[in-house]
């Protein structure tokens, strides 16, 4: 799916969101500065969080509680081995109460936890802010997540099609 700007990266997060369930996995795949962080950031927001939201390059994970749910945004960029994973004591925080959203997930191969879900971006263009996105599933419950949404975007498009069109009322 092409992204042609943030507003779009927003759009996609809130339909995301209501797809996602604790215990649930993401990779969020893509270069630096590929969209990644800031659609996380569009996710909480689409839950309701109304505080900040940094990427967790040098902290390696950000906690975020909503709606008595446990988001954890996890950032692997900085590893040099995948074993800086089991020593930060991560593995801890892949609960069935929270959903864990991956950045950089390669740079913990063989310890992280595998994916239900993989958000794949691409820049689409030498400039500018568009992206490609792909949604990929990885287990059944990343099957279930996709099927949902994918059901959700159908009945949008239907409904958007289906609605009379609104024409301005003119007075004289």
């Amino acid at each position: 799916m092409n992204l042609p700007d943030e507003a779009a990266s927003v759009a996609l997060a809130g339909a995301l969101v209501p797809c996602l369930r604790p215990g649930m996995v993401v990779y969020l795949d893509g270069d630096l500065g590929a969209g990644k962080t800031t659609l996380v950031r569009a996710m909480l927001r689409a839950l309701g969080h109304a505080g900040p939201v940094k990427s967790p390059t040098y902290t390696l994970v950000e906690v975020y509680v909503v709606s008595s749910i446990y988001w954890y945004h996890f950032d692997f960029y900085r590893f040099n081995v995948p074993e800086e994973f089991v020593d930060a004591g991560l593995g801890e925080y892949f609960r069935s109460d929270s959903v864990c959203l991956v950045e950089w997930p390669d740079k913990a191969a063989g310890f992280v936890p595998a994916a239900d879900l993989v958000v794949a971006f691409d820049f689409a263009g030498a400039t500018g802010e568009a992206r490609r996105v792909r949604l990929a599933a990885a287990s059944t419950e990343g099957v279930r997540c996709l099927s949902d949404f994918q059901s959700a975007q159908a009945e949008l498009a239907a409904n958007c099609s289906a609605s009379p069109a609104v024409h301005p009322s003119s007075s004289s």
